[in-house]
């Protein structure tokens, strides 16, 4: 069910009436949302509910057997871990895989382990990796002793299975989610307020910006002949990082502002990423609840930056390839994963953001360095091959070609309204314009009212969420 549809209007009608209607009961409420949360993700194939029952119900038991088994903990933690990979490997990588193990020992003709997988399993169930992955967090966050386990199964499956984020994030924690479950917050005015801009600005992003700007990335990945030109992959590459920060970023701020109305708080997931003038402030802006995941449960763990300067590379290596295998079951994936390992550690050795930060003068400069770095690596993340990802960039650094970034009038138009938005929005513009509050109510209220058209009138053609493929 998407958030862009009509089905999924209804469905939310549904849920905040019938939500008023039981009030306090807290019991009550939970199965209200679990239910109703199971309804919207079977929606699109009743059959993978299975899939979440399953690996939630691994670690709901491993949890608590955790607590009362002491001398059994690390065996459960492992057992558990193994079931939640398990079910990532065969339902997301049990295709990449294969193919890979044909390729290595040359299974050609005669045999292909590939060509002989179920097509059930070479079909990922939509966000796989989000509730895996959140739900991995209980369990690890119990092992560490870091919180309680919840008895009441329900208790769980509610913030497991949360509709608003439960296909494309953020990746919730459940020392954060699980006590606001159990308290029955009046939603005030000002609460109603802020979910209505998280919603109407995160439809804005998805159904204007990154649904008008899809056309443009599909073309240029999709051509027979790819262009020659220069400026043009530029203008590819630059269009796909603005659609891929709005479609996800506005998933986000819809799954905040339902979040909102619902009297829960979800954490912010982007913070303005392209202003960013270093890789490593990147990554604290983007995707930051996945981020911060593979930063507590896998760079850490692995021994972070305590073990001395070269041991650190590589567990920042092996984080961010995993990061990028995180993305998909592909190489270009996993490049992209690799070039931000390389990136990053070519920044710790130089220290040149260290040294640009104390210069204000160089932070233009710093940023647009960082800028270029993201791009090239998107090429990987968004191309349909190795080998093509090559080839563009190759042709963007050759600088050769008409000066034509390929746009129109139509990307032009979206290119822009975006860039202007998030300046303004960075710099936080609106808080500095000095204006009487009554005035301040209505300009704001005029700039909602101007999203809402364009989102009526002017939005893309509808398509997923880039993030539900993940």
């Amino acid at each position: 069910m998407l958030f862009n549809s009509l089905i999924f209007v209804a469905f939310a009608i549904v849920y905040f009436v019938v939500s008023k209607f039981i009030g306090k009961r807290v019991k009550a409420r939970l199965f209200w949302l679990t239910g109703m949360s199971f309804f919207f993700y079977g929606w699109w194939d009743w059959r993978f509910l299975f899939l979440i029952i399953f690996s939630g119900l691994i670690d709901y038991y491993a949890a608590l057997a955790m607590v009362r088994w002491e001398k059994y903990r690390k065996l459960l933690f492992f057992l558990s871990m193994a079931g939640n990979i398990g079910s990532l490997s065969v339902f997301k990588y049990s295709g990449f895989i294969a193919q890979n193990i044909d390729m290595l020992f040359g299974l050609t003709g005669a045999f292909s382990l590939a060509g002989n997988i179920p097509p059930f399993f070479l079909v990922t169930p939509v966000g796989i990796s989000f509730y895996t992955f959140q739900s991995m967090s209980y369990t690890l966050d119990v092992y560490h002793r870091k919180f309680t386990p919840t008895r009441d199964v329900i208790h769980f499956f509610a913030f497991l299975s949360m509709f608003p984020q439960l296909v494309a994030g953020p990746i919730i924690r459940a020392k954060e989610m699980l006590p606001q479950l159990l308290v029955v917050k009046k939603v005030e005015s000002d609460e109603k307020w802020a979910g209505f801009r998280y919603v109407v600005k995160g439809y804005f992003m998805k159904m204007v910006i990154a649904d008008n700007l899809a056309p443009l990335v599909v073309t240029a990945f999709s051509a027979p002949q790819p262009s020659s030109s220069s400026a043009y992959w530029w203008g590819a590459i630059i269009a796909f990082a603005l659609q891929i920060y709005c479609d996800f970023a506005g998933y986000s701020n819809i799954a905040r502002g339902l979040a909102r109305w619902m009297g829960y708080d979800f954490p912010d997931n982007f913070n303005h990423p392209y202003i960013s003038v270093s890789l490593r402030e990147f990554w604290t802006r983007w995707h930051i609840s996945l981020s911060t995941w593979f930063r507590d449960y896998l760079y850490i763990p692995l021994g972070g930056n305590r073990k001395g300067k070269w041991r650190s590379h590589l567990n920042m290596a092996v984080t961010m390839v995993i990061s990028g295998l995180w993305h998909g079951a592909a190489w270009t994936y996993v490049t992209w994963g690799a070039l931000h390992a390389f990136f990053l550690s070519l920044e710790r050795i130089t220290g040149w953001n260290t040294f640009v930060s104390k210069r204000k003068a160089l932070k233009v400069l710093a940023w647009f360095f960082t800028l270029i770095q993201v791009l090239v690596a998107w090429v990987f993340f968004r191309a349909e091959s190795i080998e093509q990802a090559w080839q563009i960039v190759k042709t963007m650094f050759a600088f050769t070609g008409k000066f034509d970034f390929g746009w129109g009038l139509n990307g032009w138009v979206f290119v822009t309204i975006m860039i202007i938005s998030e300046i303004v929005e960075a710099s936080k513009l609106k808080e500095k314009i000095s204006m009487k509050p009554a005035l301040a109510a209505c300009a704001e209220m005029g700039f909602y009212a101007l999203m809402i058209t364009a989102i009526v009138f002017f939005r893309g053609s509808g398509s997923e969420f880039i993030y539900f493929q993940f």
